[in-house]
């Protein structure tokens, strides 16, 4: 089997389990706390001072014109940041025209700023108030970095105040304030605290940082992006997650923003496939959540839409432990031009497709979702069966994994009016009423070189249908990467919750048709329709 195959193992999702709060911006921002830590790099040294003249008293240090250099004057230099544009959102769906808000500091009198790249990737376009100013600016993105979530920005006009780095020590007890804009208020706010922990875990949602600090500076969503600063107005570290309810809030230290701000204010986009993104977790499926996309970036040339996961790069199934951890180290062990293959869940479609970052553009792969009216109860702890075990039909031709709890087996062979036509194997907790009634899950697996001579996928499920008792939800290209045909999904069979997916597929040369037939009754049913679908198959010969 190909690994397009295996992979349709992600498809029969049937909701998502999200931890997605808000430090404000755009896209998703979650506000939980990060993972893992890396001590800080070197620190800069600060701006120069001028050496006194050997005849004459110390001379005053020289300030270049706008430099911050004082705590009531950090106002001047931190910006309310508005991104307008579409994002869907998990849960909701699509927004359109929506505007989201973070904040932002200057740091270049010619207008460069510092935010998150959550607050402005995929915004149609940015506004930005300076200072608390009454009217908004234009902005363009200059670089982003999705794993270090930060992003640059360039406002019009230049002559403006900014704030520089401070280079002391960064220590637990160091007092530190947090300047900004929250909850969409145009009234700045500064709010005083302290450095709790220097090196706090950097594995979140929505980034994969290496080095935060913790601090007690009470913020709120929409503090995002702005400066955590000194009382002399130097800025310690960058805003980007609050856990209010344990008095917690994370920044992302001074030394890790400086190993990417320097690439992002050239123009350069570091460890980023132009999304805004947040990984996801739940029954059967993980990956990244697509909000929003940027306009020619890899993303968009893949074909990667708003409201897609991105649940495999390079191989790798992404956000198994719920962080960015996994997804971020693939983009920095690869260059930005690097061919990547991915594959991807369209959730609003249930569409499987595959393709590769800066190569071929994705072309649909698999089987829609199956609807939630087959499910039973949802989220963490849904009901799932104990192990699954694979069997065999009587002739060795046929194989298959199948819940342990399936254990009422039948391989014998296919016969049709007394005539055998081919391989079969069925199993159910209960066959009997798996084969009377719509009320017990189960699976028929049949394989026939004498029907392919007579049909072909689509004519064989037209002859072979379950429209007498449900409700038919349509018919469905299916390629698993091996077998080749249809399927069709039935629904509300004889007035019961129950569902049905009635496949008929060939292999590639055509030599033999397939014919599987799952009954879901419950989640744990559409879990084990995944594993049917990634393990039947075809082994030996057919009689």
């Amino acid at each position: 089997m190909s690994r397009i195959r295996s992979s349709l193992v992600w498809i029969v999702l049937l909701m998502l389990v999200l931890a997605v709060a808000g430090c404000g911006g755009g896209g998703p921002t979650p506000a939980e706390a990060p993972s893992a830590t890396v001590p800080p790099a070197a620190t800069e040294t600060s701006v120069p001072t001028q050496a006194p003249a050997a005849t004459s008293t110390l001379a005053a240090t020289e300030v270049p014109a706008g430099l911050i250099t004082a705590l009531t004057d950090v106002k001047k230099a931190v910006i309310q940041i508005e991104a307008q544009g579409s994002f869907v959102e998990p849960g909701v769906g699509l927004q359109e025209n929506v505007a989201g808000r973070g904040s932002g500091f200057i740091i270049d009198p010619s207008g460069l700023a510092v935010t998150n790249n959550h607050v402005v990737t995929g915004a149609a376009f940015l506004k930005v108030w300076v200072g608390g100013e009454s009217q908004p600016r234009n902005a363009k993105i200059v670089g982003v970095s999705e794993c270090s979530d930060l992003a640059v920005i360039d406002i019009d006009g230049d002559g403006y105040s900014y704030l520089e780095w401070y280079d002391g020590p960064i220590v637990a007890g160091l007092d530190v304030r947090a300047a900004g804009f929250p909850l969409g208020d145009p009234e700045y706010t500064l709010t005083r605290g302290s450095v709790a922990k220097e090196h706090a875990d950097g594995e979140t949602s929505w980034a994969s940082v290496d080095t935060v600090i913790q601090h007690d500076a009470s913020t709120n969503p929409g503090n995002s992006g702005g400066p955590i600063v000194t009382e002399d107005g130097k800025v310690v570290a960058i805003h980007y997650a609050g856990a209010p309810d344990y008095n917690q809030y994370f920044a992302i230290a001074r030394d890790e923003a400086l190993k990417v701000i320097d690439q992002l204010r050239a123009g350069e986009d570091v460890n980023s496939i132009g999304v805004n993104g947040s990984a996801v977790e739940g029954e059967g499926i993980t990956g990244i959540w697509v909000s929003s996309v940027d306009a020619g970036s890899p993303a968009d040339r893949a074909g990667i839409q708003g409201g897609d996961i991105i649940y495999n790069l390079a191989g790798l199934i992404l956000a198994t432990d719920g962080t960015m951890s996994d997804y971020c180290d693939i983009l920095r062990s690869h260059d930005p031009g690097d061919v990547l293959d991915v594959e991807v869940l369209r959730y609003d479609t249930g569409e499987l497709l595959q393709g590769q970052l800066n190569g071929r553009e994705l072309e649909v792969m698999s089987l829609p979702v199956v609807p939630t009216a087959a499910a039973g109860p949802e989220g963490p702890g849904a009901p799932s069966y104990s192990e699954y075990v694979g069997i065999n039909d009587d002739s060795g031709a046929l194989e298959m994994d199948v819940p342990q709890e399936w254990n009422d087996v039948d391989g014998g062979a296919w016969v049709v009016d007394g005539e055998q036509i081919g391989a079969a194997l069925s199993a159910s907790s209960d066959l009997a009423s798996f084969n009377d009634t719509y009320e017990t899950p189960g699976v028929f697996f049949g394989a026939s070189q004498a029907l392919v001579a007579e049909y072909d996928p689509d004519g064989f499920l037209d002859a072979i249908g379950f429209s007498d008792a449900c409700e038919l939800e349509g018919r469905y290209e299916y390629d698993d990467g091996y077998y080749v045909g249809s399927y069709d999904m039935y629904t509300n069979c004889d007035g019961t919750e129950s569902s049905i997916v009635n496949i008929a597929a060939t292999p590639e040369d055509g030599s033999y048709l397939v014919w599987v037939v799952v009954q879901l009754v419950s989640d744990a049913d559409v879990e084990a329709l995944s594993r049917i679908i990634e393990t039947f198959n075809v082994v030996g010969d057919l009689p």
